[in-house]
């Protein structure tokens, strides 16, 4: 078994990866009070909801299923979480454990930041992008329907449980979801990942063991260090959002129906690294190894069928890195090098909105 630390000084906490994870202690070991709910979605529950009760049976452990997909990551689905944790009568020292995606894990999380003014919970991701991404960190919401994440707090888990022999059963369009955030740490922070998935990306396709635990736990390594320099994201942990601000807006547009996260940042990277390009910071054939390693995974790489500039513009207005009336991007230097910033040619963004909606 693989165990990393997230430093947060008193906050602080383990992520362990590794298979057959559902099976152990680990859970219960995290659990400082006698209550539990364990929430997830229809598609989770009947796979593994048990695995994970079972080591429960000397709590009081209750259980909420709720709905999958990003279109019910609302505060309407919230409120059935703490209706649940009312009904049950848990108390300020219950844990919430989040067994589910990306979306039960921010939904769970923000729902333990807020009953009772905050308790427990953990992360137990069962898709390789929370595993990878969303489950780390702490940043929990909702969305909003003019925006993405909109509504949320920093809450950090007391543990994530990463078992990779959960992705099993995952689709390979979520898989290659996931991959999309794996390649961005290679972009952003660590050229040297990045050649390694282009090197390794057949193996990875294959679901190898051995290759899938070393990219989960790079992958983990490098947020964890991001986390512990910048918890609030005041500063370089925007870095994280290579891509997102574009993909945000690519998700509203659809209505959080048509695209999985992944695959909006897949296309939202490609637009920043052409961006990027416009700027003079990147060079053609760098634009193309970023498209390129995306494509691989037959991600999309092109903006949503009727997207327009316009549309962009309107709801890249409401991302949370505006600041003064100014949006800040996050773009690259070079492979393994990215920066935020709010100074850059305004020119640039046009001509990489329209070139990228011409497509």
């Amino acid at each position: 078994m693989q165990k990393l630390d997230v430093s947060l000084a008193e906050r602080s906490y383990p992520i362990y990866i590794d298979r057959g994870l559902l099976g152990q202690d680990l859970i219960r070991r995290h659990v400082r009070g006698n209550q539990v709910m364990v929430v997830s979605n229809e598609t989770i529950a009947p796979l593994y909801l048990e695995s994970v009760t079972q080591g429960l049976n000397d709590l009081q452990c209750d259980t909420l299923i709720l709905p999958d997909g990003e279109q019910h990551k609302t505060l309407a689905t919230l409120e059935r979480i703490f209706d649940a944790l009312m009904a049950n009568r848990h108390s300020r020292t219950t844990t919430l454990v989040a067994l589910g995606g990306g979306v039960i894990g921010d939904m769970v999380g923000f729902a333990a930041a807020c009953y009772q003014r905050g308790v427990d919970f953990i992360q137990v991701p069962t898709t390789l992008l929370a595993q990878v991404d969303s489950s780390v960190g702490g940043k929990t919401a909702v969305n909003h329907p003019r925006g993405k994440n909109m509504i949320g707090a920093f809450h950090q888990p007391r543990a994530v449980v990463i078992d990779t022999a959960v992705l099993d059963t995952l689709p390979a369009r979520e898989f290659a979801a996931g991959m999309a955030e794996v390649i961005k740490y290679g972009l952003i922070r660590d050229p040297g990942f990045f050649q390694w998935l282009l090197d390794n990306q057949a193996t990875l396709a294959a679901r190898d063991t051995a290759p899938l635990a070393e990219a989960i736990l790079r992958s983990c390594r490098n947020k964890a260090e991001v986390v512990a320099a910048d918890e609030t994201e005041q500063g370089n942990r925007a870095l994280l959002n290579l891509g997102h601000t574009f993909g945000h807006a690519m998700e509203t547009f659809t209505g959080y129906r048509d695209w999985l996260h992944g695959e909006a940042v897949s296309a939202g990277m490609v637009m920043a690294a052409r961006m990027s390009l416009e700027l003079g910071w990147l060079s053609q054939a760098d634009v193309d190894r970023v498209q390129d390693s995306l494509a691989a995974w037959t991600l999309p790489v092109t903006a949503p069928e009727g997207m327009a500039r316009a549309d962009f513009s309107e709801l890249m207005a409401l991302d949370k890195k505006v600041q003064n009336g100014r949006l800040r991007l996050v773009l690259l230097n070079q492979i393994g090098e990215a920066l935020v910033t709010g100074e850059y040619d305004t020119n640039a963004l046009t001509r990489t909105l329209e070139a990228f909606c011409e497509r």
